[in-house]
């Protein structure tokens, strides 16, 4: 069974599937979601170097990671190839985000969440973000925004504008909009300096200890989403948890220990969609590293 979507050259196969049992929401749904969303969601994947998570069976079934394009996808989708650092595979071409067709298309093969890179694929890789990805490891996402909130004074200190959102699942994920300068090498460097420094200062709260048995209940702070090729679920992503959560961009004012990061999901995000836009400032507000940079050694 398949229907064609509103977008006629993608058919969506088998949309009466149920993704999410205990809500009963099918793939037709997500479909659904992810072209009505598409215009909020565009900024953050144009022309991103996308990491595939597929989950052909949604809640019910295993999921995988791929980054080589399918041949199955559209005639068209754009790609970006770029060179293994290491594995038996000498480059990789991935798929490049930014148009609905590739957005239906890649959910229709079963990708509920949308995971992207921090650099277009036209810099590549110069990151035009920064990402703090907020982990608590209690599952608390009170603890995740106490986090928050600290590495936000340090960020304000540092003098660099920050925007939160909701991963989608139980942390918190923390962005700097930067302009196109540094390389990603540079950026993992900056964002890994700014957590130890925290995680220094909060040892009781926060960590950035690699070992999980090691964490303890402490909240991870993980900067490792800014190497090259690593990927974070974008904003406005769907996630495959219980209540199909959707990974929400906040007003700082919203980031309270009483937020439950499921109150946003499939069943209820058209409602928030009617709200002003949280991060609408977040691509005009790009700022450089570089007095950043300086100002964290004397931190």
């Amino acid at each position: 069974m398949g229907k064609r979507t509103k977008n006629e050259s993608v058919k969506v196969t088998h949309p009466e599937k149920i993704y999410w049992p205990a809500d009963g929401y099918t793939k037709g749904e997500l479909v659904e979601f992810y072209r009505k969303l598409f215009p909020l969601l565009r900024p953050y994947v144009e022309d991103r170097i996308l990491t595939m998570e597929r989950c052909p069976d949604g809640m019910k079934g295993q999921c995988f990671y791929q980054k080589e394009k399918p041949e199955s996808l559209p005639a068209g989708t754009p790609t970006k190839r770029v060179m293994n650092a290491s594995g038996p595979r000498k480059s990789t071409n991935y798929v490049v985000g930014g148009r609905l067709e590739t957005q239906i298309a890649l959910t229709n093969l079963g990708c509920i969440p949308v995971h992207v890179c921090a650099s277009r694929a036209k810099h590549f890789p110069k990151p035009d973000w920064v990402c703090f990805d907020l982990d608590p490891q209690s599952g608390k996402f009170a603890e995740a925004a106490n986090a928050g909130w600290l590495l936000k004074g340090l960020l304000d200190d540092l003098q660099l504008r920050s925007f939160a959102k909701t991963s989608g699942s139980r942390g918190l994920h923390v962005f700097v909009p930067i302009l196109v300068e540094p390389t990603a090498d540079v950026v993992l460097h900056f964002a890994g300096t700014v957590v130890a420094k925290l995680a220094e200062k909060y040892p009781k709260q926060l960590t950035v200890e690699h070992s999980i048995a090691a964490r303890g209940n402490r909240v991870y702070l993980d900067a490792f989403r800014n190497g090259a090729v690593q990927t974070v679920v974008s904003p406005y992503s769907v996630r495959r948890k219980a209540k199909a959560p959707i990974s929400t961009p906040l007003d700082w004012s919203e980031v309270k220990a009483t937020l439950d990061p499921a109150s946003f999901n499939l069943g209820n995000f058209t409602e928030r969609m009617k709200r002003r836009d949280p991060w609408k400032e977040f691509f005009a507000s790009r700022q450089s590293l570089r007095g950043a940079i300086e100002r964290l050694k004397r931190v």
